[in-house]
């Protein structure tokens, strides 16, 4: 899908920049992927208007610069305006007429998702918990360890469990997923779990190319569930 850009966007992006700490936010910052999913925008879009603001581009830019940086009430009255316009953030409003696809917004919802709205919580199923994001953190852990050491007690399934706020031993349930996608290992047993096409597919992604791609990208994503 066409990423479509509101000049009225720049506002929500300032705000996010004047947010403590100063500056561009990384890339997989949560707040940064919040605005990203709120706009239909994908982090590396956003970040890369977050650098021409800094930079103050633009005589545009400047004159919103003057106008709210050093007045951060003011700012916060517009953005507030701003969300409460009719239509904002429904893509019937702003993609009028264009088939919305989502591609990014994919990794940051759950594989499958809650009958309930809201923020999943511990008692839901792993597979109403678990997004493709997390899927590719553990299966970067993944490739770190050997499979006797895919269990619980392993200090990096433990570090890496407390990072996704998941138990040591869903951490594991996943890995043994992968287990079974892994050629090396020649594991033809049948598995019936809601995650196994995710695990599948997160796999064929990442899986077969050079492991530097998964790598940053965990690397990068760490920021988000800090």
């Amino acid at each position: 899908m066409k990423q479509y850009w509101h000049d009225d966007y720049w506002l929500l992006l300032m705000q996010l920049y004047l947010r403590k700490p100063t500056g561009v936010k990384p890339l997989y910052s949560r707040m940064l992927v919040d605005l990203s999913l709120e706009l239909h925008i994908s982090p590396q879009v956003l970040r890369a208007r977050m650098q021409q603001l800094a930079r103050l581009e633009t005589p545009r830019i400047e004159r919103l610069w003057k106008t709210y940086s050093n007045d951060p009430q003011r700012l916060k009255r517009a953005v507030r305006l701003l969300r409460n316009m009719r239509g904002f953030g429904d893509a019937s409003q702003f993609y009028d007429g264009v088939e919305v696809q989502e591609t990014f917004e994919k990794d940051f919802r759950p594989v499958v998702p809650s009958p309930a709205s809201g923020k999943p919580t511990k008692d839901m199923p792993i597979e109403q918990r678990t997004t493709p994001a997390m899927l590719a953190m553990i299966l970067n852990l993944y490739f770190q360890l050997t499979p006797s050491t895919m269990v619980s007690s392993t200090p990096e399934v433990k570090s890496l469990a407390r990072l996704l706020d998941m138990k040591a031993s869903e951490v594991v349930q996943v890995m043994d997923i992968y287990q079974t996608c892994d050629p090396y290992l020649s594991r033809n047993e049948m598995v019936i779990s809601p995650l196994l096409l995710p695990c599948q597919q997160m796999w064929q992604r990442f899986g077969n190319h050079e492991p530097t791609e998964l790598q940053t990208f965990a690397a990068e994503l760490k920021e988000y569930f800090k």
